[in-house]
């Protein structure tokens, strides 16, 4: 267990103060004091979070601390190393640990051991270290022999798809069968009678990266290891960016060995594969490039009778030569901290893979910069070689974090994706029934009545004719139902299967890819490219398959299979799936925590940390969790944060779901946009719930003609649906601010979670209404239900849960809580909106001006008892809000004045 620390009352930490000379400029008080937090924390090790907020510097502070953390903490190992080596009467290299047991003695006699601290050989088969000698120095070697067995037959037995390549794509068509054959397969415990179902089987990842890779290389290296790391992880690849800029205007940028993993879309500079477009179309390509990599060889009849050959690599081009992937290594160590656009550049510079590339630095790497996903996800860490043994743990842009660890262990089939598994499971049982043996046959026929008794809960009552299902008789077509897992496999009479057994054969067998390559060979022979018209691929489709056998091995109360029966709109789309949402990431986090030196969460706003506590870690007690907060740089003149509950015809603004799209509701928003045009300079960005409720109000101005009247003083601009637009539209949105300019923004968008709006491109920031999240959402629902019965012994029913369409039971659901379910609907809400009026405020002399429009924003308490909105308010607003203003006139009068002082100082 983690070791627990002291905490004082107000929050801040027992310890001394720690001089960080790395920091590039003059540290501001509050810097120092985070600074001192986090390195006191990591000194005594277990679970912290720091709050700072956006724009004080955070980043920064946390490089500067942990990082001279980890130099102080390297500098204090070697002098003790002095010291022993000086008492022992030796400087030289110890032959073997002192405490070797006797039966190692025998068998090693008197061959020197090499310490575990010293240069360990590592593999570069995958891209990545093996594992670390234990104490004894003696590296086991029968796992690496056994893994690398059955690579050589997943090589062998794995279908090549090259099927636009000419050269090869004939003699492939010619193929005998038998190649997709599955040999036969009879498993240890076959006779053993192992339980039906195991409950506490480790969590799936829906991770396309917990595949085994096939990247391997011909040779080994001796590698340095570095015994000690520092992680930090955050959610998306800008912010990892962000923070590799900061890390370059340190000193450590030149004195540590940095790594910078992203994902293969991100990392990819093959043009076959990037063109693919869909993340997990471009791992699974990627994969089977590895695995696919002998050279093939053609032979080609010339004029004359002369038979020429012609040789043609199956694998991916960008790791055909180990002598650039090297060469590339070598340029990170000399570059120093590189991004991944500059990883990116380098690799097609040099022709060779960056993401192999950059994950061969992850041994000898001091710090390791990550995504949430290769971390916080067990199998993604396992397939990157990640050991946080002894380490630190760093996550930035924790506010929600909890929700975000559930999300990665989540899986999904589709209802079209369970047809294409069993119409291949069907083809390819009428070809191979004769050939297969009874181990193989029991386990595919199985495969096919799991498949078919999915689909059946999926279709309406005459849609098929598979297997009876009580699921059939509840469920009403176009709505969606929740089970527990016990009540979903009884439902399907399919709890007489043991899952554990099958997805082990589906492991040791390789048979997923057998019958996909069998599949693809008949859709390339009958030119049907209906497969990736879909958006899905036979292989996709299995595997999405086992990751729902996986999570039904969980415990019963650790999620819900989510059954949605909804018709597709249009053509484009998939229409029903089932689902597994994890509700609980206790079991998850246990593993990360109990097995790292220490865990730090940071963000701008991470209360209430109570819900934290009790979502990651209820086992550590409150007075061991060490919190630190503190204020911002600004002064308090910087900032108006003002509650607007009255629109300029003194109509009350009431944003909430049943009235925010009326007719009088818009017109008035419009109207109030029109006056704040034109008493604030410079830029302008409206949070509007939803892009729906933007498009709404969008469409409503313009046939009102409020829109023109807006342009007028100022450019308007929206953010678009597709991420890829967006760098687009802020950069003509910058290029507008000092002319003026309004920029519509959605709540839990790209823009209100990474973008900063310094200076004019934020000088106002209006959040029109309160975003909750629709209670419609059967997913979300499940997790109020969970969240508040935290800590109750007696759980909630376990009876099913049933949505037509509409938020009537959301709501019913709500009203039900006692007191934990609302309020984590609360905080989904207040962190949203925190997220984005911090958007503004990015500098000491930055300053802007903060519109909260809603009525629910004022003193006046909520119904139903629910907490109030600006409760939820980071300290640095709440302490200045203005929330007792009668009418419009003062808001405005009040925002006339502080730009005024503004643009005279």
């Amino acid at each position: 267990m983690l070791a627990a620390f002291p905490v004082e009352e107000n929050g801040e930490m027992e310890g001394t103060k720690q001089k960080f000379g790395a920091f590039p400029f003059k540290p501001y008080s509050i810097q120092i004091d985070f600074m001192n937090a986090l390195y006191d924390s990591l000194d005594k090790g277990g679970i912290a979070m720091l709050e700072s907020p956006t724009g004080t510097g955070k980043t920064l502070s946390i490089i500067c601390s942990a990082l001279q953390w980890l130099v102080d903490r390297k500098q204090r190992k070697n002098n003790d190393s002095s010291v022993d080596k000086h008492q022992n009467g030796t400087t030289g290299d110890h032959s073997g640990p002192d405490d070797e047991p006797d039966w190692i003695r025998s068998i090693l006699g008197n061959k020197k051991v090499e310490s575990p601290k010293k240069k360990v050989k590592l593999k570069k088969r995958h891209g990545f270290r093996s594992k670390k000698c234990d104490k004894t120095g003696i590296e086991e070697s029968f796992n690496d022999l056994f893994n690398h067995f059955r690579e050589i037959e997943a090589d062998y037995n794995v279908y090549s798809r090259e099927q636009n390549n000419p050269t090869v794509k004939g003699d492939v068509e010619k193929l005998d069968d038998k190649e997709f054959l599955v040999d036969e397969y009879e498993s240890e415990d076959e006779k053993s009678g192992l339980s039906k179902r195991k409950n506490g089987v480790c969590c799936g990842s829906s991770s396309s990266d917990s595949e085994e890779d096939g990247h391997e290389c011909s040779d080994e290296e001796e590698e340095e290891e570095a015994d000690f790391k520092i992680y930090f992880c955050s959610r998306t690849h800008s912010q990892l960016s962000q923070f590799v800029k900061e890390l370059k205007k340190t000193v450590f940028a030149s004195e540590l060995k940095v790594a910078c993993l992203g994902s293969r879309k991100n990392f990819c500079i093959n043009e076959d594969v990037l063109k693919l477009g869909n993340s997990t179309f471009i791992n699974e390509r990627c994969l089977d490039l590895q695995k696919n990599k002998k050279t093939l060889v053609s032979k080609k009849t010339e004029i004359g009778g002369r038979i020429r050959k012609t040789k043609a690599s199956s694998g991916c081009p960008m790791l055909t030569k180990h002598k650039l992937q090297k060469q590339f290594k070598n340029q990170m160590t000399d570059q120093g901290p590189l991004d991944i656009e500059d990883l990116v550049r380098l690799g097609g510079s040099l022709g060779t893979c960056p993401y192999y590339g950059s994950r061969s630095m992850v041994p000898s790497a001091d710090l390791v910069v990550l995504p949430y996903q290769s971390l916080l996800s067990k199998s993604s860490r396992e397939s990157l070689g990640l050991s946080l043994k002894n380490s630190v743990v760093i996550i930035d842009e924790a506010h929600n974090l909890a929700d975000s660890l559930i999300s990665m262990y989540d899986s999904k089939i589709t209802f079209f994706q369970l047809e294409l598994v069993n119409s291949s499971l069907e083809g390819y049982f009428q070809r191979f029934q004769n050939l297969l043996g009874p181990g193989n046959r029991r386990h595919v026929q199985t495969l096919r009545i799991l498949t078919q008794a999915f689909i059946q809960t999926l279709c309406n009552k005459d849609d098929t004719n598979f297997v009876n299902s009580s699921i059939h008789e509840e469920l009403p077509s176009g709505s969606e139902c929740s089970l527990r897992i016990n009540e979903f496999v009884f439902s399907l009479n399919i709890d007489n299967i043991n899952l554990v057994k099958l997805l082990q054969y589906i492991k040791d067998s390789n048979m997923i890819h057998k019958v996909s390559g069998y599949g693809d060979k008949i859709v390339s022979l009958q030119n049907d490219s209906t497969t990736l018209q879909e958006g899905s691929s036979i292989l996709s489709a299995f595997r999405a398959l086992a990751g729902l056998l996986l999570s039904l091995t969980n415990y019963d109360s650790d999620g819900r299979i989510i059954i949605s029966r909804k018709k597709p709109k249009d053509c484009g789309q998939q229409g029903g799936y089932l689902k597994y949402v994890m509700l609980t990431g206790e079991k998850i986090f246990h593993e990360i925590v109990n097995e790292a030196h220490a865990c730090v969460l940071a963000g701008g706003t991470l209360q209430p940390i109570e819900e934290t506590r009790a979502r990651l870690f209820p086992w550590l007690p409150p007075h061991q969790l060490h919190f630190f907060s503190c204020g911002h740089i600004i002064s308090p003149d910087n900032i108006l944060p003002i509650s607007v509950s009255h629109g300029p015809t003194g109509q009350p603004l009431d944003f909430s779901y049943n009235s925010r799209s009326t007719p009088n509701m818009v017109g008035e928003l419009g109207l109030l946009l029109c006056n704040l045009v034109t008493v604030i300079p410079q830029g302008i960005v409206v949070f509007f719930s939803s892009f729906d409720y933007e498009e709404h109000v969008y469409t409503t101005w313009k046939e009102a003609g409020i829109f023109n009247r807006i342009m007028k003083k100022k450019k308007v601009f929206r953010e678009p649906r597709k991420n890829t637009e967006i760098e687009i539209v802020l950069k003509e949105y910058k290029e507008s601010v000092e002319n003026g300019a309004v920029l519509f923004a959605v709540v839990g968008g790209k823009i209100s979670e990474g973008i900063n709006f310094s200076d004019g491109m934020g000088r106002c920031i209006v959040m029109v209404g309160l975003p909750y999240p629709s209670p419609s959402d059967i997913e979300l629902m499940e997790r109020v239900k969970y969240i508040d019965s935290l800590g109750d012994v007696a759980q909630k029913s376990n009876g099913a849960l049933c949505f037509d369409g509409d938020a009537h039971t959301g709501f019913e659901i709500l009203r039900s809580c006692k007191h934990k379910g609302r309020e984590y609907y609360e905080n989904i809400c207040m962190k949203a909106v925190n997220q984005s009026i911090g958007r503004a405020i990015r500098h000491i002399n930055d300053y802007a001006a903060i519109l909260l429009v809603d009525t629910r924003y004022t003193t006046s308490s909520l119904k139903n008892n629910f907490s109030h909105p600006t409760n939820k308010l980071p300290n640095w607003i709440k302490d200045r809000l203005i929330c007792n203003t009668k009418n419009y006139g003062e808001v405005h009068r009040l925002l006339h004045q502080f730009f005024k002082f503004h643009k005279n100082v």
